[in-house]
């Protein structure tokens, strides 16, 4: 369609409508030491997942999936169970 479009209303507040500082304001700015940013939130995994792109039968998905909630973590875990012990050089 070709239908001619309305301005858009400013929405960003002009000099006189600038918003007043507040401690909260404060507290929620970005914090730099050193001319470092810190990081705030969640802290950094020690051992993070890592992603992997597996192609696995439909049906095994599919009962995985039925199982309810949590089905990829618990999968994770029956993997764990069964990682295979390292092999010996025939060497």
């Amino acid at each position: 369609m070709n239908v001619k479009r309305k301005r858009s209303v400013r929405t960003s507040p002009s000099s006189d409508e600038a918003p007043e500082i507040t401690e909260r304001w404060v507290a929620e700015a970005d914090l730099h030491q050193g001319g470092k940013l810190v990081r705030r939130g969640r802290p950094r995994l020690a051992n993070p997942r890592r992603l992997l792109s597996l192609r696995l039968p439909p049906e095994v998905i599919a009962r995985w999936k039925a199982s309810g909630s949590g089905w990829q973590t618990r999968m994770a875990e029956v993997l764990q169970k069964s990682v295979p012990k390292a092999r010996r050089n025939a060497g």
